[in-house]
């Protein structure tokens, strides 16, 4: 108990997110009641879940996708990326940018799902996960470490997303993409630069949802 004290009281945010991806699962998962494939059979998977034809009605789900889970291996992968990555960029950005920098990353994945993916239903932590690496990346070199490990991290997931059947491609690269821009705000030492950046990415992510939603375009 004492270890997730101590990783609570360092990473609120990371906690946070990973205890709403919990109990989230947890209620689709009684609503389903199986252990299995608890996304199918879950109202609440339904509601949060991303599907394109449905997103003008629900638009929320470019958020709340990213907190639902397929399953319990789903859930699991994703909560040991969230905790081993989301550790070290919120340390290294702080909590309050840390977590608008992962919520942008969620829409961002969305918006990109929405673009080229628009029939393919969507749920998973893994847009942002990819965001989290590229982020991983700017605060290795922020502190002058060693660059081979993280961006081995980022090369070895990016195979994998094109190897592997089930996947999200689009989620993946814009997490990926919307990491990669945000990095280039998030280890300004201006707060006004970092802010101001994140702000600015956030405004073109919003404007991308807003079209799909048929808002405006």
């Amino acid at each position: 108990m004492t270890m997730v004290r101590n990783y609570v009281r360092t990473t609120p945010a990371t906690a946070l997110i990973a205890a709403v991806c919990i109990i989230a699962w947890l209620i689709t998962a009684v609503q389903a009641r199986t252990l299995g494939a608890t996304f199918y059979e879950s109202d609440l998977a339904v509601d949060w879940g991303l599907w394109g034809p449905d997103y003008p009605f629900r638009p929320q789900a470019a958020l709340s996708s990213e907190f639902m889970h397929l399953d319990a291996g789903h859930l699991a992968v994703n909560m040991v990326m969230l905790l081993l990555i989301g550790r070290e960029v919120e340390r290294a950005l702080g909590t309050a940018l840390y977590l608008a920098a992962y919520l942008i990353s969620c829409l961002g994945a969305s918006a990109m799902i929405l673009t080229f993916d628009f029939e393919t239903p969507t749920v998973g932590a893994s847009g942002a996960l990819f965001a989290l690496m590229a982020m991983l990346v700017g605060a290795y070199r922020q502190r002058g470490l060693d660059l081979r490990a993280p961006i081995a991290l980022v090369l070895a997931n990016v195979a994998y997303t094109f190897l592997a059947d089930g996947v999200s491609l689009w989620g993946h690269l814009g997490g990926l993409c919307t990491g990669i821009v945000l990095s280039l705000f998030l280890y300004r030492k201006s707060p006004t630069l970092r802010w101001g950046g994140v702000a600015a990415v956030a405004v073109v992510v919003l404007a991308l949802l807003a079209q799909q939603a048929g808002v405006w375009g």
